[in-house]
Formats: C-alpha cells, sequence, structure tokens
C-alpha cells in the first residue's frame, strides 16, 4: 500500500499474478474436490483456501483473491463454462443481445465472492494486503463476442468496426458493472483493486485509446466517486509504447507491465509513479542463473524507485514451486 501510494521500499514487496494455482500441489488437491471451476470460485471455503495456500507457502505481501474475470459475463447470464484443456466457453453476444442486456444486481450475484473476501480479509495476517479484481471492459468484451478466446480477438476487433455503437454500449455496460463490483469489493474487505486487460496488445493506438484507456478510466472514475481512497492497479498486457500515456488517462495508482517491457522504457514509467512487474513467468520453469538474473536486472532498474516486484504476466501450469521460493528469497535479500 506504500508503493501504490507512490513511495519506494526496499527490499519492494512481492506477490504474483495467478500465485494460487495449478502449480501447487495443494490447489490441485483442493480442486479436485470442486465440481467445476466456477464452483470453486463461488464455493466461498474453497475460494478462501485457495486465495491462502501461497501465503502459506511464501509469505507474499499481498494475496489475491481466487476468482475469475468472467464473472462479469456470468452475472449477466451468459453461460459462462470452462472447458477443461479448452478454457472458457460463453453464449456468443451480437447486436440484438447487447440491446438486451440489463444490468445485474453485482452485490447479489455475486454474493459467494463478497464472503470469501470478507473471510479472507478476517483470516489474513494484518501486515498483508489483500487484493481484488476484475477484467478490463476491452478483454471481457473480447470473450463474449467471441464466445471464447481467439489468437488475436479478431471477432471483437472486426464487430467494434463493424458496429461501433453497439459496441460502445456493451463496454460501458461492462465498465458499469465492473465498476459497482470493485466497490463492492472493497466495502467487503480488499485494500486495492487491479483491473486486468489481459489482451489490450492487439490493439493499435487509436483503438487502445477507444477501447482500453476510456473504459478503465470510467471505472476507476466511478469507484473513486464511491470510494475515493482507493488504490487501483491497472494492468494492460502487451501494450508496449501504449503505456507512454497509460497511467494519466486511466489514473492508475500503477501500472503493471509485461515481460516484453524493456527496462529503460519501464524506468521512464517509474518516474510518474509505481510500476508493477514485469519478470517472464517463463524464468519460473527455468529457474537457475537465467532466473537469478531476471530477477536482478528488475531490482537493478526499477528497485530505486516505487516497484511492486511480480512477473510479466500469471505464472505458469509447469513452474517450479522450488524456484518461486527462490524469487521471494532474492528479491526479499535485496537492499537499495
Amino acid at each position: 500500500m506504500a508503493v501504490l501510494a507512490g513511495k519506494t521500499v526496499s527490499p519492494p514487496p512481492i506477490w504474483l499474478m495467478r500465485q494460487a494455482g495449478r502449480y501447487l500441489p495443494e490447489y490441485r488437491q483442493t480442486r479436485a474436490t470442486a465440481k467445476n471451476f466456477l464452483n470453486l470460485c463461488y464455493t466461498p471455503d474453497l475460494a478462501v483456501e485457495v486465495t491462502l495456500q501461497p501465503i502459506r507457502r511464501y509469505r507474499f505481501d499481498a494475496a489475491i483473491l481466487f476468482s475469475d474475470i468472467l464473472v462479469i459475463p456470468d452475472a449477466f447470464d451468459r453461460n459462462v463454462h470452462f472447458v477443461e484443456g479448452e478454457g472458457p466457453r460463453l453464449d456468443p453476444i451480437g447486436e440484438e443481445g447487447i440491446r438486451k442486456l440489463v444490468m445485474p444486481d453485482i452485490s447479489q450475484r455475486l454474493a459467494p465472492v463478497l464472503t470469501a473476501i470478507t473471510r479472507l480479509r478476517a483470516e489474513l495476517p494484518a501486515q498483508t494486503t489483500l487484493l481484488g479484481f476484475c477484467g478490463a471492459p476491452w478483454t471481457i468484451a473480447t470473450y463474449m463476442i467471441a464466445g471464447c478466446g481467439t489468437p488475436d480477438q479478431a471477432p471483437a476487433r472486426l464487430f467494434a468496426y463493424q458496429y461501433p455503437e453497439a459496441f460502445e454500449a456493451l463496454l460501458a455496460i461492462i465498465a458499469e458493472a465492473s465498476a459497482e463490483y470493485l466497490i463492492a469489493q472493497i466495502d467487503a474487505g480488499v485494500d486495492a483493486v487491479q483491473i486486468f486487460d489481459s489482451w489490450a496488445g492487439v490493439l493499435g493506438q487509436h483503438e487502445f485509446d477507444a477501447y482500453a484507456v476510456k473504459p478503465v478510466r470510467r471505472i476507476i472514475d466511478a469507484v473513486r466517486s464511491a470510494r475515493p481512497s482507493a488504490k487501483i492497479i491497472a494492468f494492460a498486457k502487451g501494450a508496449g509504447y501504449n503505456l507512454k500515456n497509460y497511467r494519466a488517462g486511466t489514473t492508475a495508482d500503477a501500472i503493471g507491465l509485461d515481460w516484453t517491457v524493456p527496462l529503460d522504457f519501464a524506468v521512464e514509467l517509474q518516474k510518474d509513479g509505481a510500476v508493477q512487474g514485469n519478470l517472464d513467468p517463463l524464468l519460473m520453469v527455468a529457474g537457475g542463473q537465467a532466473l537469478e538474473a531476471g530477477i536482478d536486472r528488475i531490482l537493478d532498474r526499477l528497485g530505486n524507485g516505487p516497484l511492486i516486484f511480480n512477473l510479466g504476466h500469471g505464472i505458469t501450469p509447469d513452474a517450479d514451486p522450488e524456484n518461486v521460493t527462490r524469487l521471494v528469497e532474492r528479491v526479499r535479500a535485496y537492499a537499495a
């Protein structure tokens, strides 16, 4: 929270995207008890347990709520489900479906998630920050339009070109629901929130401003209007040079950096405030000298400013848990 306020902390705090996940044997054991993935997200006992597992094992400085960005389209009754080995599936939406969308009662529809947050805040150590999150409107829209993940999000991009008014309406209602969801998470007990724009990298400059910056700014404005002290991280994966004005455009307290962001550029971005990232997740598989060198490069360049150490995207299922231990030890041994 100090770093989100713009302060430099040495050693920097650390958490990892997808730190609760399939690379941990205890997660796989818990996952086996759930009927399906959404059942895991919507059962407070299981969601709390999974969220706490990496905290018990690694004592990260932050826990992130175990859930999924697609709970928002699920709240819109888009028949969200997960196919083993293939990923999420939804009922694809078109112009007519967008016109028929009605704002759900977020606190009622996502009550199990909010219950898990309240329990987590009570069970976590006082010094451990609890993070909530949502997906950014562009990324959520890509899944809602295509009905699944696609390599370059061509269905959503084409839809936006052909039906701009409908697409703007879709982004607007997703932003409204997402803001309500983040406010509810804050009220339930999270200390800060992150907005994940996992597919921002497929957008050109004009589209990035229209579909990635403006809708996220709409969410942040709404959240801060209701909860002025809210702290917010915005993560636009693959955005590259478009990150230059991303913080100013969204007004996020911190911006997440994926592993492709050059450290020279990251240093420039850090001059305007906190940054988060940006170790290549594959180094958690490789380990050894490559891992140590990757950690050191980030700390040497960004450790003298406001930094939250993280991966440049989520940890992968084939990561070695012992490499995570080495990562935490090396970051915590750092002194600016």
